[in-house]
């Protein structure tokens, strides 16, 4: 289905929306319907350049700005977007495919993060500590990087660009915004709310279109400071790569390919729901999905019947209707990806529990629907360990405790983990030797909260942290600051003692 009266959205450079002329242009579809949605700008290096132009004017004036007035301002921004939770949220569902209730969450996720970001312009802490010396005093302050790059992914379309957006400005920074091309009418949709919210000209800019043209323009850019990225891991490495070069800070937000342990004293029906929740949500296209469950050889069979047997009423369908479980994936390269993924499981000689194909008929032939997907399979094998990000859920047997934790340690990435136990020793000792950034304990590996930090280890990315009160590490620099009032030449560690 085709829509000609999509609106078309221009670039938003310096305070203004540009459609410069000559430019390229390229739609955005539901992938639900195949409706187009919105025309955007495929955005040529010049227009590149014009925005870390307008950015670069905008900081000097940003950065003197105080920071609790820079707090206020995400403040209103937060309130705009409250305002509008319910029409972004359906624009999140139509635009991603995830379904009302999860559009309206990814919404309420940007307005908490924004709000909390908000009361970071009266922290910004930096430390005094004691001098060695006599009348001297010792501190660090926190400045901003200056223009930076925001460069975002399309499974959360307004939360994600939000926990960049907000953290880089409340610390002073101005932004050149770049998000995953489906998802632009989102993204259009978040820098509204800053504009609305009275965002001074040029302290945050939005470029749409390819990463081989716009991301390469803004990571070669010496001007730009600093790139903050989520998306794939090849394209993160070559983003680090290049951005390595000229010494850039290059923060990136990579895969994962994360576990739920459910061991044979764990509450099942508890752990049922949690697994559905973790595997299924989002279609399983979040970088926390439950991909891996490993179950304890005594509740293996148990537990597998009651998660093939409650994905028998698991309903797939239009994500607007509130009564779905389940939406569509988010585009057709998605569906292509799961697909070979399920065929590369079955010539590895997992054992297809349910789904396992495509949907068709009806509404599904409209959309990208992939029925939720089962397999057995040991450890080892390429859906057991290769990163989805589709509805395909491995489910692995183990024999006790130290194999569940090899199990889920044995892959490339760290971001979330997940036990289910009673035993409150175990729980303690899975908090220690699973290696992620994030480990729930009786919760799926889904459900991050914004006033924590969000990260990984291994090929999840390069150690940083987003969210939480280390949000602001990624975007400023710290500097230390010496007040000798002594009124005499002191020397550190040269004075006699």
């Amino acid at each position: 289905m085709t829509d000609p009266g999509a609106v078309e959205h221009g670039l938003f450079i310096g305070g203004k929306w540009v459609n410069p002329p000559g430019a390229g242009r390229f739609s955005t579809r539901n992938p639900a319907t195949g409706e187009v949605l919105g025309h955007f700008v495929s955005a040529r290096p010049s227009d590149v350049v014009a925005a870390i132009d307008a950015a670069q004017n905008a900081f000097p004036a940003w950065k003197e700005t105080p920071a609790p007035k820079r707090g206020e301002i995400l403040l209103r921004a937060a309130e705009t977007l409250r305002g509008r939770k319910e029409a972004v949220g359906q624009v999140v569902t139509r635009e991603m495919g995830k379904v009302i209730a999860e559009g309206r969450g990814d919404v309420q996720e940007a307005i908490d993060f924004i709000e909390y970001m908000a009361g970071e312009g009266r922290r910004l802490a930096g430390e005094t500590v004691p001098s060695e010396l006599h009348r001297k005093f010792c501190l660090t302050v926190r400045q901003p990087k200056g223009v930076v790059a925001c460069i975002t992914p399309w499974n959360f379309p307004t939360a994600i660009p939000n926990w960049k957006i907000a953290a880089a400005l409340v610390c002073g920074n101005t932004v050149v915004f770049k998000p995953a091309s489906n998802t632009a009418l989102c993204a259009y949709e978040v820098v509204k709310v800053y504009e609305d919210a009275g965002l001074p000209p040029g302290v945050l800019n939005f470029v749409t279109g390819s990463g081989a043209i716009v991301g390469d323009a803004l990571v070669g850019d010496p001007r730009v400071k600093a790139i903050s990225f989520t998306g794939g891991v090849e394209t993160g490495r070559e983003v680090y790569l290049k951005g390595a070069r000229q010494l850039k800070m290059v923060h990136l937000e990579l895969g994962g390919k994360n576990p739920v342990i459910v061991m044979d004293d764990a509450d099942l029906p508890l752990a049922l729901e949690g697994v559905l929740f973790g595997a299924f949500g989002t279609s399983g296209q979040r970088c926390t999905a439950t991909s891996r469950v490993v179950l304890h050889e005594k509740v293996y069979d148990q537990f597998l019947g009651m998660l093939v047997d409650r994905l028998k009423s698991f309903k797939v369908g239009d994500p607007i209707d509130p009564s779905t479980d389940m939406g569509p994936v988010a585009s057709a390269d998605q569906e292509k990806k799961v697909l070979e993924y399920i065929e590369i499981g079955q010539k590895e000689g997992a054992k297809l529990r349910t789904g396992g194909h495509k949907l068709t008929g009806g509404v599904y032939d409209l959309g990208h629907y992939i029925a939720p997907t089962i397999f057995e399979t040991p450890h080892g094998t390429r859906i057991s360990k290769e990163e989805i990000f589709g509805p395909v859920l491995s489910v692995i047997k183990v024999k006790d405790y130290d194999e569940a934790v090899h199990v889920a340690n044995d892959v490339d990435y760290g971001l979330s983990s997940s036990i289910y136990t009673r035993d409150v020793n175990r729980a303690f000792r899975a908090i220690g030797d699973l290696e992620a950034g994030i480990t729930y304990v009786n919760a799926p590996t889904i459900g991050a909260e914004v006033q924590l930090p969000f990260g990984g280890v291994k090929n999840t990315g390069n150690g940083g942290r987003e969210a939480g009160s280390v949000a602001i590490e990624e975007f400023t620099e710290i500097k230390t600051v010496f007040i000798d009032f002594s009124a005499r030449l002191q020397k550190a560690q040269i004075d006699p003692r």
